[in-house]
């Protein structure tokens, strides 16, 4: 009887943040995987173990979340004053389905670290010791992230003090600038706002009438006032994701948010784009216990934020959210700004399941218009296992 036998694919498996995933270097894909189509998605449906009607992928390298269920693909960059070009891949659990309409804040900050010791940035351009700077472009949306990755004795350094919420274990910290993060959506004319409106009136059949903010920013977001749809902020992720009448509630407000955003044209579309956009709501600071045990003070943050992310509650923020957060933050009127108080800002320190998390954005309004130059945060990133992942070939 013949088999088919296992195709052997170099892999480094990493923590970026607080996701994780599987990182290709292109070159090293199958042939038939080195451009987009169906052979690419169907070989990282497969490393990660996808579709699985058990929802646990077992028979692959995902985790079984939206936060684990991930995998990026990097080369070096033929674009002008680009070290490496960055494009993400987010796996469906349940369904034959790779989405690649926006990034991962999270695993952008692994990329750097990657692209340095997988030999992609040119050794010229790294220090021994000191600080490396990647130059990255984030093909997905356009964009173009900076990367500053510590280096020591000629590696890159993974371990170290700084601490992120939603992560077990300190490593060193790797900061990341997301340049010109207004998303170029089509269908929203590359506007920040793609309504023009700081807040709308979005009607929701079933839910009602919500205030939001649905801003093109680090990755597609309408955001709510969490009172308006009978939350506090300060839920965690079991408050909601057993809930399947709130798991409803939330796909029709992105639904219909996504159509307001000019992201689909029809309510149906939603269903072919899991990942973007994404659904947050905002509240006032308060007091809460975080999903570790470890109290979160309301004098400490800002306001408080709860993000969806592929039809479930984050377990802590979506990078690329994060970047939406600061954005809105920085915008007087938003529904982010006024949470936090309102009035002109360039930093804020919001409180999610896992703790809290301190994110800027440099915004300006010229000539009517709110431009944003960049927004700021850091992450973590470290290798967890590389060498060669299996999958049947097929």
């Amino acid at each position: 009887m013949s088999h088919a036998a296992q195709v052997r694919i170099p892999a480094t498996y990493m923590r970026g943040g607080t996701s994780k995933g599987v990182f290709f270097r292109l070159g090293d894909l199958p042939e038939a995987a080195q451009a987009p189509g169906a052979a690419r998605d169907a070989l990282l449906l497969r490393v990660i173990g996808s579709p699985d009607p058990y929802g646990k992928q077992i028979d692959g390298m995902g985790g079984a979340t939206s936060s684990t269920s991930k995998t990026v693909i990097v080369s070096r960059s033929t674009r002008p004053d680009h070290d490496v070009d960055y494009l993400f891949g987010q796996v469906a659990i349940d369904k034959a389905f790779v989405d690649w309409s926006g990034n991962c804040g999270n695993l952008s900050a692994a990329v750097g670290p990657f692209a340095i010791s997988g030999g992609l940035v040119d050794p010229a351009r790294v220090p021994r010791d000191d600080m490396a700077t990647v130059r990255i472009w984030q093909a997905n949306i356009g964009k173009t992230i900076i990367a500053h990755v510590p280096m020591t004795d000629g590696a890159v350094q993974e371990t170290g003090d700084f601490e992120l919420d939603g992560v077990t274990f300190p490593a060193a910290e790797v900061q990341l600038e997301f340049m010109d993060p207004a998303a170029e959506e089509e269908g929203a004319g590359g506007a920040m706002f793609p309504t023009g409106n700081l807040v709308d009136d979005l009607v929701v059949p079933g839910v009602g009438t919500l205030k939001a903010t649905m801003i093109n920013a680090g990755i597609p977001t309408i955001f709510v006032e969490a009172s308006a749809i009978g939350y506090t902020g300060t839920e965690l992720q079991d408050a909601i994701n057993g809930d399947a009448r709130a798991l409803a509630m939330f796909e029709a407000i992105r639904a219909h948010g996504a159509l307001r955003m000019g992201l689909i044209r029809s309510l149906d579309e939603i269903a072919t784009r899991q990942h973007t956009p994404k659904v947050a709501f905002v509240a006032r600071p308060a007091d809460y216990a975080a999903s570790s045990g470890r109290p979160v003070r309301a004098g400490d943050i800002d306001l408080l934020v709860r993000a969806m992310s592929m039809g479930k509650l984050h377990h802590a923020m979506m990078g690329t959210a994060a970047v939406a957060i600061g954005t809105a933050a920085a915008i007087p009127g938003t529904l982010v700004n006024l949470a936090a108080g309102g009035g002109e800002r360039r930093a804020v320190r919001f409180g999610h399941p896992s703790g809290t998390l301190r994110v800027g954005a440099e915004a300006a309004l010229v000539d009517g218009t709110w431009t944003v130059t960049k927004a700021i945060m850091s992450r973590s990133a470290r290798v967890l296992m590389e060498g060669r992942v299996r999958v049947p070939a097929a």
